[in-house]
């Protein structure tokens, strides 16, 4: 809500002051358009600084990971971005993020039609069902949450280089920055953060995490279990005897 005000603000502010500026040039650079792609946008300049940039074929055999607080609130600051959970490993960074309405072509086709938000007009949670309950243990669903996107190839370039730079101007040494907004990834990045929030230890996590991550970015051929079924929520039984 904060953000949509503050695009608002801002619009009219252009709008009324910058007499003969190009407008809609502002626009498209700032972090309020993901979509343009017109000469000169910064967002569109430079090499690309997500994905799998090295070549390397075992680039998410990570050996630990960590959750970085600093880098979520700052992806999460950037407009089109509504929440960030960003992970770092000894030599990787990964961000999952969900999306909202503050900003223009987040994504490269489609739209965001994973969520099903008519429920909160009618008082309930779930739209289909009418039932008034959801999962605590998930921050995205596909009722009244914010919006997922199920493969990252269909978020913006755009977005995805903005969020990698901002990334990488903190962490020049990182050697690679994947960035999803897939509604799984996020739900099992936050069971990884809570672990942190409490102060246990990640490594017990960390086959776990690279199966994720491997299935999410590389096409691996593990597919994890969704994070609601029973036994996910703790690390599995090869994890617990490392």
């Amino acid at each position: 809500m904060m953000k949509r005000m503050a695009f608002v603000a801002l619009s009219a502010a252009m709008l009324s002051v910058l007499a003969g500026c190009n407008y809609e040039q502002l626009v498209q650079q700032s972090d309020y358009d993901y979509g343009s792609r017109k000469p000169g946008d910064p967002k569109t300049v430079g090499p690309v600084a997500y994905g799998n940039v090295t070549g390397n074929e075992h680039h998410h055999q990570n050996a630990f990971f960590e959750y970085s607080s600093a880098l979520s609130n700052k992806v999460t600051s950037l407009n089109g971005v509504a929440s960030a959970i960003v992970m770092l490993t000894d030599k990787n960074a990964y961000a999952a993020i969900l999306l909202d309405w503050t900003a223009v072509g987040t994504t490269s086709s489609g739209g965001t039609e994973e969520q099903n938000n008519t429920g909160s007009n009618a008082g309930v949670f779930n739209a289909d069902t009418g039932s008034p309950y959801s999962d605590g243990r998930l921050l995205a669903t596909p009722y009244n949450s914010f919006f997922t996107v199920n493969d990252h190839h269909n978020l913006s370039h755009e977005l995805k280089q903005t969020i990698a730079t901002l990334i990488r101007e903190s962490l020049p040494a990182v050697q690679e920055v994947h960035i999803s907004a897939n509604m799984e990834l996020n739900n099992y990045f936050t069971e990884f953060a809570k672990e942190a929030w409490g102060g246990r230890s990640l490594t017990p996590w960390i086959g776990k995490f690279n199966e994720v991550v491997q299935y999410h970015f590389d096409g691996g051929k593990v597919m994890p279990l969704q994070i609601t079924m029973p036994g996910q929520n703790v690390p599995n039984e090869y994890q617990m005897r490392r």
